[in-house]
């Protein structure tokens, strides 16, 4: 009789604990697309490894250019030579896969005039890389899940932009996501503005190339005022995640050893506003195999 009933009660046991674990488990995001020698895009999610690939980056847009994606030697957009990356992505997605498309980056190439100029490049995002038609889409008939802010530099209208794509999203049967990556000290954030609209779902936040609030094992209260400031000041309809250089050439400042991460980051930060890491990036990843070393911790 006790044998009999030991072994529902075990079952019962082992189910309540797996639906735990993937209630808590977190997710790993990764931007792809700023070095050929990372590999093609549908290697990198067969990898099984990411639930997130961010396309970097669309860096020149709005004051009056033309909008154009940079993917640093993967194709030339000028030359319709991305369109063939339209390939991997829906390869990506039939794996479930969310790739979206990631705007902005390090130079200075973009920028938004006014409100009616973030409109502009609103309808242009979403015919050329979203739900809407266009007979210039650089990556074909594919469909991204999404736009990823990833402003370093200016501030203006981003917030313009945000309700903009989120009209177009509004009137498709499709989700679209808005995920943003901001900077971890939260004064004067370049992405504030937009961040308060509340219509992003995710928001990654770089802890890293600014020293002051970075993670480190021997003092870590910088990096968790920053996290707590974040997740309680802004309003994000999905998760926060923890930005991350995938390797130390990956960034100035900021990595976090994979051992650090899961024994001392992660406890810091889990609770129902945690959604995984985020890193920078698939090529440095590569490298480093920090994404491996990880996967099941996240």
């Amino acid at each position: 009789m006790r044998n009999k009933l030991s072994h529902p009660l075990c079952l019962f046991l082992l189910i309540s604990l797996s639906l735990f674990a993937k209630s808590d488990a977190g997710s790993l995001v990764v931007y792809w697309g700023q070095n050929a020698a990372e590999g093609h895009l549908t290697k990198t999610c067969k990898t099984g490894l990411f639930h997130i690939v961010n396309i970097a980056f669309l860096s020149t847009f709005g004051n009056g250019t033309q909008p154009q994606i940079n993917l640093a030697g993967h194709c030339s957009p000028v030359s319709n030579g991305c369109k063939r990356l339209g390939i991997g992505i829906k390869n990506c997605q039939r794996r479930g896969i969310k790739v979206m498309l990631s705007i902005g980056g390090g130079t200075k190439t973009y920028s938004l005039s006014s409100p009616d100029d973030a409109r502009q490049v609103a309808d242009y995002i979403w015919d050329n890389f979203l739900g809407g038609k266009s007979k210039s889409r650089p990556f074909g008939d594919a469909i991204l899940d999404g736009v990823d802010f990833d402003i370093e530099s200016g501030e203006l209208h981003y917030a313009a932009l945000a309700y903009k794509l989120h009209d177009h999203y509004a009137g498709s049967s499709k989700k679209f996501y808005l995920t943003a990556a901001p900077q971890c000290p939260f004064q004067n954030n370049l992405l504030h503005g937009a961040l308060t609209t509340g219509l992003f779902d995710h928001v990654w936040i770089k802890f890293y190339t600014n020293p002051q609030c970075e993670f480190t094992p021997k003092d870590p209260t910088g990096f968790k005022s920053a996290w707590n400031q974040w997740t309680t000041s802004i309003n994000a309809a999905g998760k926060f995640f923890v930005g991350l250089p995938a390797s130390h050439a990956a960034a100035r400042t900021g990595f976090v050893s994979s051992h650090a991460l899961i024994n001392h980051l992660l406890p810091i930060v889990r609770s129902p506003k945690y959604g995984g890491v985020m890193l920078w990036d698939r090529f440095h990843d590569l490298q480093s195999g920090y994404s491996g070393k990880i996967r099941r911790s996240v």
